[in-house]
């Protein structure tokens, strides 16, 4: 028979290949979207924040969606655009466009504390589902959280109740729609990451378009060079590996990367932006590195 899952030896080596992208996704998530922190602060220089966000995605999606097609591959059926739909706002058109919305009036220190609660969230919503984190997976988000807040001690954390209100629902939104999807009839492999790209996009241009924002008639060149690294390196690289470890490994460390972005966007400020490196960036990364090893070694317990 040709059907691999009757086959143990073709079973084993898909597995295996499968297993094999875990970390190189894990990597990409912690690099690439801890690089698009400066990458939205300088394209926001020049583009609206939904307006954005929206364009991103819709590029992206709509790329990788013709590129699916000419590849034959099948369109997603009603229900599964229905359920890519609903996880694209809150991913997309809640998650990212109220972090790019707050961006403009909070502090990046409270914006990166606010957003590393999300996956103190998602074990919360994990946890409805009968999911809870293990013991160790906890100590892990715990650590990871504190050491999010040691790395901005002194970096100051104001906000408007607006920017700050705005940060919260995008970090419950994300950690829901991540939880959510999981379990529900998405489009198949990377079909599932053009489908919520396009729903999210729609739902990021009319919110931009209601609130009365326009695209700029003359964007400076390094705004739209930055735009164009988020369309290629934060959507379709890093979102499609968000969706990927998802599927494959347990909430807690899908989620980490919103505790490794922090300090990874610190040292691309300091070697793109000339930023100094004070002791509690030190001793917050130093924390963060604890905390997500502890959740690493849980998932590299459960499987070997």
């Amino acid at each position: 028979m040709t059907d691999s899952a009757a086959n143990p030896i073709i079973v084993a080596r898909d597995q295996h290949a499968s297993g094999s992208w875990v970390p190189l996704s894990m990597f990409a998530l912690y690099i690439i979207w801890g690089s698009t922190y400066l990458a939205i602060r300088v394209a926001l220089r020049s583009y609206p924040p939904f307006l954005l966000a929206g364009m991103r995605f819709a590029i992206a999606g709509s790329l990788l969606l013709g590129y699916l097609r000419l590849r034959g591959a099948a369109m997603p059926s009603t229900r599964q655009w229905c359920h890519a739909a609903v996880t694209g706002v809150l991913l997309l058109g809640l998650g990212n466009g109220l972090v790019c919305y707050a961006e403009e009036s909070v502090s990046s220190g409270l914006s990166a504390v606010m957003v590393a609660s999300m996956p103190l969230f998602a074990a919360i919503f994990a946890g409805w589902y009968g999911d809870w984190p293990t013991r160790r997976e906890t100590v892990g988000l715990l650590i990871g959280f504190a050491g999010v807040i040691v790395l901005n001690v002194g970096g100051g954390l104001s906000a408007s109740r607006l920017g700050a209100l705005a940060l919260l629902v995008a970090a419950v939104a994300w950690a829901f729609g991540s939880v959510w999807s999981r379990r529900q009839d998405m489009p198949a492999g990377m079909m599932n990451t053009a489908a919520q790209m396009v729903c999210g996009s729609i739902a990021l241009f009319i919110a931009g378009y209601l609130g009365g924002e326009t695209l700029p008639s003359h964007p400076a060149l390094h705004a739209t060079l930055a735009a164009v690294y988020l369309v290629v390196f934060g959507s379709l690289i890093a979102f499609s590996a968000y969706l990927y470890v998802l599927k494959r490994v347990r909430p807690a460390l899908a989620t980490s990367y919103a505790y490794v972005n922090p300090p990874v966007a610190v040292l691309f400020g300091v070697w793109l932006l000339g930023e100094k490196v004070g002791p509690y960036d030190l001793a917050g990364m130093a924390v963060i590195l604890l905390g997500v090893g502890t959740i690493t070694l849980v998932r590299q317990r459960k499987v070997h």
